[in-house]
């Protein structure tokens, strides 16, 4: 194993006290524990509060600031934050107005969230909470019950985020983002493994000519193993599965996300957007914004996702809406 890193167990402890470092305009960490929060929080508004296992970055940290997340909770590498975190996040950022629970769809990450709002709600704080399923490449896996929560979840941290800043109720919001969750899907591949530190080995094995299609953002099986093929043909098999569940007609709207998993060159991941550019093309489906880049990676996977979200009015209203943390920026 060749990390840049001090010792294996100290890494998420040590990784959230760089980011403060880099970024305190944005971001602080409370006191003894894995949580980030806007540095100026809680705000009068309702707050986001996301999280899961470290070892996606800049998933979830990099998406506290303005527009998007109020607190992010980390927990050890690909292993969901303890209740009692997250509860302390949605104390830190409450600010009176109610606090929204993004998830993704692991079955620790539900578990703990649910938790951590039934301490809440004990202590008169109003939680809601969203599962994210946008992965449609297997309806259950090694770590979930139905579809597993991966890149799509930005969008619904963008969105929700923008009504949350606007002013929105918690209801408000909360239906914005379970818009969101309806009408994103996203599916993924891999031609290189990762290694999680404390474990000092490779997740998985592929050969030197082997792409598996579906792969999982913890390296979780996916629906096939197969020779390594072109960037086109990669596309679209990741598109077919995507089409075949999202329903986009010629006129439709879209937002996509090309999402590298760590060890993807942006090069590669701009060939695989043309490709999709060429495709909704074809289909008479105009983008209306792209995002290609590291958003929710898997340490140094090699691999990449596509995400598209169908948009309406309201939807793209709220994606092009300002937003500024470590991450991401937009004016």
């Amino acid at each position: 194993m060749k990390k840049i890193i001090n010792h294996p167990a100290d890494v998420v402890d040590e990784m959230l006290d760089g980011m403060v470092c880099a970024y305190p305009q944005y971001v602080r960490r409370l006191e003894g524990l894995n949580v980030l929060t806007r540095t100026k929080a809680p705000a009068e508004k309702v707050a986001l509060v996301s999280g899961g296992g470290s070892g996606h970055e800049p998933a979830h940290g990099g998406y506290v600031g303005r527009g998007m997340l109020d607190a992010a909770v980390a927990g050890a590498v690909f292993t969901s934050p303890t209740p009692d975190q997250i509860y302390e996040a949605v104390k830190a950022v409450n600010g009176g107005k109610g606090v929204l629970l993004i998830i993704k769809n692991y079955t620790g990450d539900v578990l703990n969230f649910e938790m951590a709002a039934e301490m809440a709600d004990a202590e008169g704080i109003r939680v809601e909470k969203v599962v994210v399923n946008d992965d449609v490449a297997v309806e259950n896996s090694t770590f979930t019950s139905g579809r597993r929560g991966i890149a799509g979840t930005l969008f619904v941290h963008k969105i929700a985020g923008a009504k949350a800043e606007s002013g929105g109720t918690l209801d408000e919001v909360k239906a914005v983002a379970e818009k969101v969750i309806a009408n994103v899907r996203s599916m993924g591949m891999a031609i290189s493994p990762c290694t999680v530190p404390e474990a000092g080995k490779p997740s998985f094995v592929l050969k030197e000519n082997e792409m598996e299609i579906g792969m999982g953002i913890h390296g979780e099986p996916g629906i096939q193993r197969e020779p390594l093929q072109t960037a086109d043909r990669i596309a679209d098999r990741l598109l077919e599965k995507i089409f075949d569940d999202l329903q986009l007609s010629p006129g439709d709207e879209t937002a996509v996300l090309i999402n590298g998993l760590g060890a993807t060159p942006l090069m590669e991941l701009f060939i695989v957007n043309r490709r999709v550019a060429e495709v909704l093309a074809e289909k008479g489906i105009k983008i209306v914004k792209t995002y290609v880049g590291n958003g929710m990676t898997s340490l140094e996977m090699g691999g990449c996702s596509i995400s598209l979200l169908k948009l309406d009015d309201e939807l793209k209203q709220l994606l092009g809406a300002p937003a500024e943390t470590p991450a991401f920026v937009q004016f």
